[in-house]
């Protein structure tokens, strides 16, 4: 998946997806891609304000975004493919792509991740960048754990992403076949 920055022209619109099996998701978009996934009481969540007009589900890019996201909860989809267009710094955007290249049901350290950046004594920017990720799930944020393995910082909570990484490591009796479409 490419990251792209976004067009601060494009126009700027939201949908809430509210039954997925992480609580409510609310996704925002510029023009026809996507800008950002925020869960509920998410850190570093923009104000509601910031989130442009109301928009139907059914609308780009929003409709392949939700089919996406109910494949991915009923673990019919490893990787998205949507576009997308991410506002943050080429730094951050670098670490966002590198994020992608995580395996789905597998882990990096944010020194691994640092490593493959090319930057290897950057572990903590690495780690700053992450947690700036304005699209989670999407752009695997809750993949990256300690170097010793632990669960560490996630935006949507560290519950959320214990569950998400349990799901991706086949335990998929925690996301029913009618979660999210």
């Amino acid at each position: 998946m490419t990251v792209h920055p976004a067009d601060p022209g494009a126009p700027v619109t939201h949908t809430v997806l509210g039954d997925t099996p992480v609580g409510p998701l609310t996704l925002v978009a510029a023009g026809t891609a996507l800008t950002g996934l925020y869960m509920t009481d998410q850190r570093h969540r923009p104000p509601q304000e910031t989130f442009g007009a109301p928009a139907g589900p059914d609308e780009a890019p929003f409709a392949v975004a939700i089919t996406q996201l109910g494949a991915y909860f009923r673990g019919e989809l490893t990787a998205f493919d949507l576009p997308l267009a991410l506002c943050g710094t080429p730094f951050q955007r670098r670490v966002w792509a590198a994020l992608c290249a995580i395996p789905y049901g597998e882990t990096r350290s944010y020194g691994q991740l640092a490593e493959a950046l090319g930057i290897p004594t950057a572990a903590r920017a690495v780690g700053l960048a992450n947690g700036r990720n304005p699209v989670g799930i999407i752009v695997p944020c809750h993949r990256v754990v300690g170097a010793d393995g632990s669960l560490t910082g996630y935006g949507g909570g560290l519950d959320r992403k214990r569950r998400l990484l349990a799901f991706e490591r086949t335990d998929q009796a925690l996301f029913p076949a009618e979660a999210c479409g």
